[in-house]
Formats: C-alpha cells, structure tokens, sequence
C-alpha cells in the first residue's frame, strides 16, 4: 500500500512533491538508498526496454508469445510463484506493530 502511495505521489507532484508528502524516514530512504537501487545499469535496462517497446519489438514477441501457446509466459508465470516470497512477506508482516 505504501508503494503505491509513493508512486500516486510521484505521479501527481514529482519527486519533489513526494518527498514533502512522506515522512523524514522515508526521504531518508529516498537519498541513501534509492541510488543504490536506481543506478545507471537500471537506467540503461529501462531505456533498453523503451526503445523495444517503441521499436515494436515487444509487441512482435507477444505476438509470438499468444501464437505460440503462451508457453514461455506460462513458465515465467510459475517461475514467480515462489512460495518462500509469500513466507518472507508474512515474517515481515508479523515483526510490524
């Protein structure tokens, strides 16, 4: 839920209209560890996906994904249905008052 607050405020107010809505341990977050997150090499992937994305190219492979049976989409989908991240959210979820 705070994950999207985070981002509905980016959305309407910018980076700097986020940080005035948050609180000071979230800014905090933001300039200590958002660079180490957000670093060049995540910079550059994403502008690699853009430009697949306004190239066409990720459209053609979904294309191809829907023709040929969804198989790799199927695979990726269980591939993220690791139960030991359900197990880590809950642990989390219990050690917050």
């Amino acid at each position: 839920m705070e994950l999207k607050l985070i981002v509905d405020l980016i959305n309407e107010a910018g980076i700097s209209g986020m940080r005035f809505s948050v609180s000071e341990t979230a800014k905090w977050g933001d300039v200590t560890m958002g660079p180490k997150i957000i670093d060049a090499a995540v910079k550059k992937r994403m502008k690699a996906a853009l430009k697949d994305i306004q190239s066409g190219k990720f459209a053609k492979g979904w294309v191809g994904e829907y023709k040929g049976g969804y198989k790799n989409y199927n695979a990726l989908l269980k591939q993220g249905q690791h139960p030991s991240h359900r197990e880590v959210g809950e642990r989390l979820r219990g050690l917050m008052p």
